[in-house]
């Protein structure tokens, strides 16, 4: 009837539906202003005459994301080169003769190598796990193999997994299972993320998955 106010369930179902909306949207904007935030600190770096306020009277935000991706960049274009690596080589001697830097800055090499390298496998396929007992199942990202002591100690093939938390998937626990004991699975490393952080909510398109990708290559499905 006209005039008739709206119900409980359909301001419920509205408020709901404003949230769907808002929510992604916020967090995504404070995300980017945390990366620009803190990329913007590289501009610390410039002497006080070349800082933007200086130069243009006034902040601008996102000016020391393109100060540190150019200086990403040159940096390694000139380290790609015989004299290049020779100054890292000459630079990483010299932090490995200072006690506390040594140890931190090789453990963080050791993980961004292992991490960042095309042809590393860390963190290239994400599996099905066991965990936190028998009968209950979550997704794992494989880092690797155990060290050589470990795989000495046990008589089965392992593999290391990192298994997240949710929704926060920076925080997480390093465990050794039998590789017989995962199933690895068809997503995508970003896919299971995905999955992971929104608690089994955003399930991954099964027309986008690896073994899909695979049937289009092969001509068995259509391009999607």
């Amino acid at each position: 009837m006209p005039g008739t106010p709206p119900s409980k369930s359909k301001l419920r179902a509205y408020f709901v539906t404003g949230l769907l909306i808002w929510v992604p949207l916020v967090i995504t904007l404070w995300v980017l202003n945390l990366i620009v935030s803190t990329m913007d600190q590289s501009l610390q770096l410039l002497p006080a005459e070349m800082q933007p306020e200086v130069l243009w009277g006034r902040r601008i935000p996102g000016v020391g994301v393109v100060l540190t991706v150019v200086v990403i960049f040159l940096t390694g274009l000139l380290t790609r080169n015989i004299l290049g690596q020779g100054l890292v080589r000459l630079w990483e001697k010299l932090l490995s003769r200072i006690p506390i830097v040594r140890s931190i800055y090789s453990s963080v090499k050791q993980v961004s190598d292992t991490v960042l390298s095309p042809t590393g496998q860390a963190f290239r396929k994400a599996i099905l796990v066991q965990y936190p007992r028998s009968g209950v199942w979550t997704i794992g990202f494989q880092t690797g193999t155990p060290a050589h002591e470990v795989r000495q100690a046990v008589s089965v093939e392992m593999v290391s997994v990192y298994v997240p938390t949710t929704p926060n998937p920076t925080s997480g626990f390093f465990l050794m299972f039998p590789r017989h004991e995962t199933i690895e699975l068809e997503m995508s490393v970003d896919e299971a993320l995905k999955y992971v952080v929104s608690m089994g909510v955003v399930a991954p398109d099964p027309t986008t998955g690896r073994a899909a990708r695979n049937a289009r290559a092969a001509g068995q499905l259509p391009p999607g």
